[in-house]
């Protein structure tokens, strides 16, 4: 049934139906829950062996003889750095491996520009009132939060097929030396799934922004989260960058934490030689090393590059069923009324779901009183101000098969629901 063509009569017909199937469902007293990108339980047990690796006194000696369970090699330890390279496609000595966190990175790459010039004869970003990061939606809610608590104004950049509307990038690079960067999730990106585009890479790769200061934020956490056979390809901006003598642009993050374990995972960050000057000076301050013993246990438990796309291959096996059951129910329930639309990825951690325009809000309050949390409506854009109310991102990754399914249908209920109220006058 096509609502939009529905005349009042079949509406409230179809309303009186599905308020009784929401009734029905609320009964069951459900406490489902797919509100972040967490790996399941069936995933952190992929990753159990890890804690054996290490039994023996010389297992905690690195390659270059260093014991490392003691202080020292604040940017990670050599072959770690080569492992992360290989992971984001650049030199290892372009690499720092930090903790278990690359948001806890992403941070503190802000803050070092915000009170420490990136480039000779700017200014630390604190010093520009007016400073601006430009911010595609839907986007990643904790890269919008960290620019809010450093006080820029966000600009969102509208995403399509081939990833932000570049023709808006340039012209805001170009022309405003109090835009300072822009946040990227340039593979399966965070909520949509989207990769970039070769033709969006090589742009960004050729910007030529007013502010000599202006860095692109190149959040690569699904790099390797591919869950079909055909896995999207991303065009490596490193690369691209010293073909068009850009090469300070970028600095890139990733992590292990959906690779192994969210809470003792590794994380590293990549970036040109005159930005990493900048930064080091930083974390030489901030610390003497971050945990070596993990660094070294992910290295023996992976043995190499392979050995993490072997593993991702397990996780493959485990998140393609999920990402199946939302997007069969979804087609099931939800596109013959054509309210709804969504998107359909090789990778990562969500599906990103446009309701009815007016209706997010809505659909998120029903879902919780029938006992399945969502992220919060707007939150995929900055300051939570979706100006559609409408886009609402899926993580299926967390509950188990059984729950993920239950949670499915009671979703596709209230955004029906809310679809019927909103066309009726309802809401």
């Amino acid at each position: 049934m096509e609502y939009f063509k529905c005349s009042s009569e079949e509406l409230e017909k179809e309303y009186a139906a599905l308020k009784k199937r929401y009734k029905d469902e609320k009964g069951k007293g459900l406490s489902l829950n797919m509100a972040r990108g967490k790996p399941g339980k069936e995933q952190l047990d992929l990753s159990l062996k890890m804690l054996d690796v290490m039994n023996s006194k010389s297992d905690f000696i690195g390659e270059d003889g260093m014991d490392c369970r003691n202080y020292g090699i604040f940017h990670g330890i050599d072959e770690c750095r080569k492992l992360f390279g290989e992971i984001l496609g650049v030199p290892s000595n372009s690499v720092m491996v930090g903790g278990n966190s690359s948001l806890n990175m992403m941070f503190d790459t802000i803050s070092c520009m915000m009170t420490k010039p990136i480039v000779e004869g700017c200014k630390p970003w604190y010093e520009v009132p007016d400073r601006k990061f430009l911010c595609p939606v839907p986007g990643y809610d904790r890269h919008f939060g960290i620019t809010q608590y450093y006080g820029f104004e966000m600009i969102p950049v509208p995403m399509n097929e081939n990833g932000p509307d570049m023709d808006i990038v340039e012209r805001l690079v170009s022309n405003d030396e109090s835009i300072k960067g822009i946040w990227c999730v340039p593979k399966y990106s965070n909520p949509n799934g989207i990769t970039y585009s070769d033709e969006t890479v090589r742009r960004f790769a050729s910007l030529k922004p007013a502010a000599k200061d202006f860095r692109i934020m190149w959040d690569n956490a699904y790099c390797i989260h591919d869950i079909t056979d055909t896995p999207d390809k991303l065009l490596n901006i490193v690369d691209e960058c010293r073909k068009t003598g850009n090469v300070d642009l970028p600095v890139l993050f990733c992590s292990t934490s959906k690779i192994t374990f969210p809470g003792a995972g590794v994380a590293a960050m990549a970036a040109s030689s005159n930005n990493m000057k900048v930064f080091a000076a930083r974390y030489n301050y901030e610390i003497i090393s971050y945990d070596k013993l993990n660094m070294l246990r992910h290295v023996k438990f992976f043995g190499d590059f392979n050995g993490v796309l072997k593993h991702m291959e397990k996780h493959k096996a485990i998140l393609k069923p999920k990402f199946d059951i939302v997007l069969n129910t979804l087609d099931k329930e939800l596109k013959p009324t054509g309210t709804a639309n969504w998107t359909n990825p090789n990778g990562g951690y969500f599906v990103s779901v446009d309701v009815m325009e007016g209706t997010a809000k809505r659909v998120v309050h029903l879902c919780r009183d029938a006992g399945v949390v969502l992220t919060g409506a707007g939150a995929t854009y900055p300051l939570g101000n979706d100006p559609h109310d409408s886009n609402i991102r899926i993580a299926p990754t967390f509950p188990p098969n059984n729950e993920l399914e239950q949670a499915m249908d009671i979703f596709c209920t209230c955004a029906k629901l809310a679809a019927c109220e909103k066309l009726l006058g309802k809401i």
